[in-house]
């Protein structure tokens, strides 16, 4: 679909034959995966998750799990990046800051403005002061992550008998050509740190609180995914890695929890920088091209009962993340302008919801039936619920 937003000409491509197209049009490559070298601290981090609801569970109340999934990614975005625990306190109150500042970040890039779609009217952005309060908040992301990089460089000389290094620690190891194929300035530098924790700590804790909710509104999905996670855990007292990695069932789930709901449901906007032909259309140069990945997943040609959350449709391997041959299933983007924290994310929502079916079982509040539950979504940078996910915890005793 081709349309003016404003005075920009701007595409919608939302169906997989046009995205391959476009695809094959920039010749594409994928990304090398580099996120599962990090180190997640999730052990460490889930289990302070999962030591808040068990307290929470014994007033039999209903807990806000949209709340705290968002601080627990936070949390493991913010220590794997920078080492920094996203609600440090008292002296070493640098990791809280952060926090505030990239939620405020997040929902500041959410807001609508109107320079966008009318350049020649932008003024009137300054005029509402969202420019300047934009400009803020950039002014202290770049100060707090230029400290940042700072102290990681003071401490360089140590880095390679450290243990559990962060991803800033990471990048200084690396030869600037293989991240950026061209020399990493410090612009870059801190471009990517920051991209990291927006989209990181968004997709993280929309995937997981999805994916609680669909579980709600599904009890025998809930059922049988509980099932395998506990045959597979049994009695030992933590789950590791291994133990995640055996569970079939819970990657179905997880794999349908980002087709219906896809972290971000229109990928980055790209730019023709010259004209070219899609679909047998000439499409001007400068032109704005969205992909609609919400639209494509939910294709009713591509995906059968293509509204109905059903994750048996994944298993015996149908579709992988990885698979850059399929334009049906694109969660995470596709070719060169993939995620390049698919790996890191994947790993992430997977231990979360792990602990979460293995140590309780769940319940909605009183007056919410499971078919009742509203699952209204919010607009911003990724699709999260309108309203908080409320469940009653019940801690399971293997």
């Amino acid at each position: 679909m081709f349309l003016h937003i404003g005075h920009t000409p701007t595409l919608v491509v939302s169906s997989a034959e046009m995205a391959q197209e476009m695809e094959d049009l920039r010749s594409s490559s994928s990304q090398p995966e580099k996120s599962r070298i990090l180190p997640l601290h999730q052990e460490e981090e889930v289990s302070v998750l999962i030591n808040k609801i068990r307290r929470g569970s014994l007033h039999g109340s209903p807990i806000n799990m949209s709340e705290m999934l968002l601080g627990t990614a936070h949390n493991i975005i913010s220590r794997c990046v920078i080492g920094l625990k996203g609600d440090d306190e008292g002296d070493h109150d640098d990791g809280a800051r952060f926090g505030d500042l990239t939620r405020r970040f997040m929902r500041q890039i959410s807001e609508f403005n109107i320079g966008d779609m009318f350049p020649s009217l932008g003024w009137l952005d300054v005029l509402t002061g969202f420019v300047g309060r934009l400009k803020d908040t950039a002014k202290e992301m770049d100060e707090f992550l230029e400290k940042v990089i700072e102290e990681h460089m003071a401490s360089k000389c140590d880095v390679q008998s450290k243990q559990g290094n962060d991803f800033v620690d990471i990048l200084l190891q690396l030869p600037s050509d293989d991240m950026l194929g061209s020399e990493l300035t410090r612009d870059n530098f801190k471009a990517i740190l920051a991209d990291m924790f927006v989209a990181g700590t968004e997709s993280v804790s929309t995937a997981t609180e999805w994916a609680m909710a669909e579980l709600m509104r599904h009890p025998d999905t809930m059922k049988k995914a509980q099932e395998e996670v506990r045959k597979v855990v049994g009695k030992k007292p933590k789950i590791d890695a291994k133990d995640v990695n055996e569970m079939e069932y819970l990657r179905c789930i997880i794999k349908e929890t980002f087709r219906l709901h896809p972290p971000a449901p229109l990928m980055s906007p790209r730019q023709t920088s010259s004209g070219v032909t899609l679909g047998g259309y000439d499409i001007p140069p400068g032109t704005r091209v969205l992909v609609n990945v919400w639209a494509i997943q939910r294709d009713p040609k591509l995906w059968e009962m293509a509204e109905v959350f059903y994750p048996e449709r994944f298993e015996n391997g149908t579709f992988d993340f990885k698979d850059q041959k399929s334009f049906e299933f694109i969660p995470f983007g596709m070719g060169r302008r993939s995620c390049p924290g698919m790996g890191f994310g994947l790993v992430a929502v997977e231990y979360i919801m792990a602990s979460l079916l293995h140590w309780f079982d769940w319940k909605l509040p009183d007056h919410v039936a499971p078919e009742n539950l509203d699952i209204t979504e919010a607009f911003g940078l990724g699709v999260s619920m309108k309203f908080p996910l409320y469940l009653v915890p019940t801690v399971y005793r293997p």
